[in-house]
Parts: structure tokens; sequence; C-alpha cells
């Protein structure tokens, strides 16, 4: 989820990470998954260098990376707060993260405002990480410049919970970038009632200025993903939204690399 806006006044890297699932149908990671984490890794840096405020919406390593924490010097760095609405495994990588950085160039990002010229930018307070808060909690974050508005969820995998869609139709944003509900583990740690929940929700966004949904992250570890989530689709032609993935957004060809592992390792054989 790893994304760049940029506005006449502001630019803003938002959770500038790149991971690959550990274990996926009993295997780790294809060398292909690896050679492409790299290459993703030096884009993201790339933008990083060209932006002048970087959020960290929470500290699962997917979302940042205190390998390299000197790419943020002299970056104005807002983080999910890492004492508050915190489990306790963030928790701990949220202070070893911010003792690899400038404290002074730090603020946390729950709640807050931002205006830099025309540009407003807006956290959610924390909501909880997917459908409940064992994983923790993240911040949404909220871009408005006076000619267009933006939205990325972070990990509220499909925003099945009040408190998440809530935020999201108070903005009411035209671009939305979703991480999508987490349908390659449905009926084991992600409910056929959260997916449908999910799937209401989006209908709710629908209803109002939404004109792009991007969704991707958890969604597109799952090769059906468009199957899984057809209603959308449907939902959305009726009210005139355009649903795409990231790399569809992006002009690219999708490339579900986690998803084919089990291919990949038998292309090998």
């Amino acid at each position: 989820m790893a994304t760049f806006v940029e506005t006449k006044d502001v630019s803003i890297t938002i959770d500038p990470g790149v991971a690959l699932g550990p274990r996926r149908y009993g295997l780790p990671p294809h060398p292909l998954e690896i050679q492409q984490m790299d290459v993703l890794w030096e884009t993201v840096k790339s933008h990083v260098e060209k932006s002048d405020i970087v959020a960290v919406t929470h500290y699962h390593y997917d979302h940042h990376n205190p390998k390299e924490p000197e790419i943020l010097k002299t970056r104005r760095i807002l983080l999910k707060h890492p004492e508050k609405n915190i489990n306790f495994s963030q928790k701990r990588r949220a202070r070893y993260f911010l003792s690899l950085l400038d404290r002074n160039s730090v603020g946390t990002s729950d709640g807050a405002r931002i205006v830099e010229g025309n540009t407003i930018i807006e956290f959610s307070n924390a909501v909880p990480h997917g459908t409940d808060s064992k994983l923790g909690y993240v911040t949404m974050v909220f871009v408005d410049d006076g000619s267009g508005t933006f939205v990325h969820t972070s990990d509220v995998e499909g925003a099945s919970l009040e408190e998440q869609i809530n935020w999201l139709l108070k903005k009411d944003a035209e671009i939305v970038v979703m991480d999508g509900p987490m349908t390659y583990m449905l009926g084991y740690r992600y409910s056929h009632e959260s997916l449908n929940r999910s799937i209401e929700n989006l209908e709710r966004l629908m209803q109002g200025n939404l004109k792009v949904l991007v969704i991707d992250h958890h969604l597109t570890r799952d090769l059906k993903w468009r199957d899984n989530v057809s209603e959308v689709f449907d939902k959305a032609r009726d009210y005139g939204v355009k649903v795409l993935s990231a790399a569809e957004f992006a002009g690219l060809r999708e490339n579900l690399l986690e998803a084919r592992r089990r291919e990949l390792y038998e292309m090998d054989i």
C-alpha cells in the first residue's frame, strides 16, 4: 500500500514499505518475488526522496522499513501514535523505529490535521486493523487540494466495521485507495459475514462523491479476487464508479506473484 500523493503545495508518501508473505501454500517467497520486491523498494525510495512528508499508518513491515531509516532524513514524519491504541507487538516495533529517527522531525498522526497552502491532510483517529483490534490499530489518510479529494485506508481489510466506514463516509473522497477484504483467507481468518459487510459498506461509499475505487493489497493476494467481490463491480457499474487494482490505476499489468507462488515453484521443476 505504499502510495505517493502530490499536490501543487506538498508531496506525501504514505506507508513506505515493501514485504513478502513469509509462507504461502506452505512455501517461502519465490526468487522472482524477492527480485520484484527489491525493484519496488527502489521505486518507493525514489518517491520518498521527492516527498515533503512521510506518513506511517502502523508498524507492520509492509508499511514501514526500519532497515533503511536514512531515507527519511530531512523529511517531516508523521507516525501512528507509538503508545496509544496500539498492541504489544506494534508498540515494540514503534519504539525501535523511533530510536532510529530524528525526534525533531517526528509527529503523531492520530486525528491530526495539516494545512500546506491550499492542501489539507487529515488523519483518522486510530481504527482497528481489520475486523477487530487483535492486529492493532491504524490511521487512514485524507488529502484535499481544493481540486480533488483522496483517501488511503491503510489496513482496514475492506472497512467492514462502522468506525472505519463512518470516517470514510464523512470524508466522502473522490478517489479511495482501499486495502480490500482478505478473501484469500475467507472462511478461515476472514469470515463471510465480514466480506458481506465490506461489500455493503463499499456500496454506501459509492453513493457519495466516489469516482474511483482502487482496491488492492489483501485482496490481490487472491487469484480469484474479482470473482469474490463481483458484487462490488456490479454495484460500481450502477453508480458509475471505476473499480481498479493498484496496477490498473498505475497503468501497469497485474503481477500477482504471491498468489501464484505454488505455480512459480512448479515451473522450476
